[in-house]
């Protein structure tokens, strides 16, 4: 069985049912839904023996969650067609992946963050080792990351903070020397219940 096939019948199985946990998202402290603005990630599953998932690093300059690790994505803008298209879009933007080796195999749960965006995750394979570029303008470097450790809760903590005056629960990853946390760990989470990996 191929990767693709692993990950999309692992994916179709796991949306079979409700998950009886929370997510991790920010849904409970938002008073309105409608005003968020829709965004689209792309979770880039490298296809080898090993199988990884490409991050990216936010450079410390931007507005938005400065120096923060994130999946290649951002805004839907009008002219998508879907999250999908948004998703191939930015990770073309911000590190010159080229859609035509993108093979989308789904949507999983949307995510909603405290700072007013519903981001949809869209999985993926991708051949291994492509020649990334990183875009300087949104990209300070990018980097692939195991997906087995990724997905194993051993690796995996749980922490609590104040946001706004309000408490919340996030997840945390390390990965050598990156720290992936927030809505990026949450969606990893949320997948590796969805996958039962």
């Amino acid at each position: 069985m191929t990767l693709r096939d692993r990950l999309e019948q692992a994916l179709a199985k796991g949306h079979e049912n409700d998950l009886d946990h929370l997510l991790y998202n920010e849904r409970d402290h938002i008073d309105d839904l409608k005003i968020l603005r829709d965004a689209a990630v792309l979770i880039a599953v490298t296809d080898r023996p090993d199988p990884g998932v490409i991050f990216v690093q936010r450079p410390q300059h931007m507005r938005n969650h400065p120096g923060q690790v994130a999946f290649p994505g951002g805004k839907i803008d009008p002219e998508d067609h879907d999250p999908i298209d948004a998703a191939l879009r930015e990770a073309h933007e911000e590190v010159s992946l080229d859609r035509s080796h993108v093979d989308v195999i789904g949507l999983t749960d949307s995510f909603q963050s405290g700072s007013g965006y519903n981001i949809q995750p869209v999985l993926s394979v991708i051949p291994p080792d492509l020649p990334f570029v990183a875009d300087p303008t949104e990209v300070e470097s990018w980097f692939e990351a195991p997906l087995e450790y990724l997905l194993d809760p051993k690796n995996r903590t749980t922490h609590e903070g104040t946001w706004n005056g309000r408490k919340r629960h996030y997840y945390e990853i390390y990965w050598q020397d990156y720290r992936i946390w927030g809505i990026t760990a949450g969606i990893l989470n949320n997948l590796g219940k969805r996958l039962d990996w």
